[in-house]
């Protein structure tokens, strides 16, 4: 197993943006009867969620939520020489969304922009990856924005999937200060599972057609989505994070020299309620210390580490913090990260419809 260690590099800014239109898990019961709705909803802990109208793409999130870091930290546009644009929902097929928002925000032509299109592990990776870079030191700003559009993608007419999922975006600066120290990542796959979560057509091994559009009952429970929708093999995946990310999360701090008790706060992969208080249980860790989400926006796959961090410690990184990141899924891949936090500002949460910011 590879860890990567990074010194001198960090977050010094984070902002985000969620659609304005608020789901109600109780009443999302078009398809489902309500009792079963609420058995469904009790369990995974999610009441609400952020739905993106069909004007708001993944991109405009993530631009609204630069747009935001930018404004409040006063950052001159010309010293931004990288940006990673992280979602599975792009804009097109082609060209990458980095370009696109390079030139929505007026950067530089000669800022790096590139995609990273992983799933819920990504935040972590492209982080990974946005340190490697400015360590070279030719680099003096990184964005890293991370946006979701999941609900376009999961049937609501397939009970397994449909009162997961929610849309946003986060946007995070990276740069360079001896004041953060080191770093360290893990970063992990396991590619013979990738068939656990799955859009199975309209990429290029199984091109659109009529027939991968059309909707159709899929298992016994009467459960319906086309091929060009999300599914989720939920036990497979249960069984396979709480083998996993335990273990990952042993060995890195084992690799650091360091506890789970030396941190200020243990933020999970917002994946259902039930996973995360598993494996705080397992671990013995200190709940107090876990901030969570998952009530209110849901999984957002890749976006929820970030945006948990953006509204739950919004006020509580001033000063020196010492953050246990850990996140995983489509791929399947996963990921630990212990990040130092110094000083972080975190900008207030803005609202998204018809692709521009309403609610600042």
């Amino acid at each position: 197993m590879a860890y990567l260690k990074y010194n001198g590099v960090g977050v010094t800014a984070m902002a985000a943006a969620v659609p304005s239109h608020i789901i109600n898990n109780y009443e999302y019961t078009e398809f489902f009867p309500a009792d079963q709705v609420k058995e469904v909803v009790d369990k995974v802990g999610i009441f609400e969620r952020r739905f993106a109208d069909a004007e708001t793409c993944s991109s405009d999130l993530c631009f609204a939520a630069a747009e935001k870091l930018i404004a409040d930290n006063n950052i001159d546009k010309s010293e931004i020489d990288l940006l990673i644009f992280i979602s599975q929902t792009p804009d097109y097929r082609m060209p990458a969304t980095s370009c696109t928002l390079q030139h929505r925000l007026g950067l530089s032509n000669s800022c790096i922009a590139f995609d990273i299109t992983l799933g819920c592990s990504a935040f972590l990776y492209g982080l990974s990856v946005a340190y490697g870079m400015m360590q070279s030191g030719a680099i003096r700003k990184a964005l890293v924005l991370d946006g979701e559009t999941r609900s376009k993608v999961y049937s609501p007419k397939d009970r397994r999937s449909a009162f997961l999922f929610g849309d946003g975006g986060v946007a995070a600066l990276v740069e360079r200060d001896k004041k953060f120290g080191e770093s360290v990542f893990s970063l992990n796959t396991d590619g013979s599972r990738a068939d656990l979560i799955m859009i199975k057509a309209g990429g290029y091994r199984y091109p659109s057609s009529v027939e991968s559009l059309q909707e159709k009952v899929v298992d016994e429970y009467g459960n319906i989505r086309s091929d060009e929708q999300g599914y989720m093999m939920g036990g497979d995946v249960f069984n396979f994070v709480i083998r996993e990310i335990p273990r990952d999360i042993k060995k890195t701090l084992e690799f650091a020299g360091t506890t789970a008790s030396d941190f200020d706060y243990i933020v999970f992969h917002q994946a259902n309620n039930f996973i995360n208080s598993y494996i705080a249980k397992k671990m013995k860790l200190d709940t107090e210390k876990i901030p969570s989400t998952i009530d209110k926006y849901g999984n957002t796959s890749s976006v929820s580490v970030p945006i948990t961090i953006v509204d739950q410690l919004k006020g509580k990184l001033n000063g020196e913090k010492k953050l246990l990141l850990s996140a995983f899924g489509v791929g399947m891949t996963w990921a630990t990260a212990i990040v130092p936090f110094v000083d972080c500002k975190i900008s207030d949460i803005v609202e998204v419809a018809n692709g521009k910011i309403i609610k600042k």
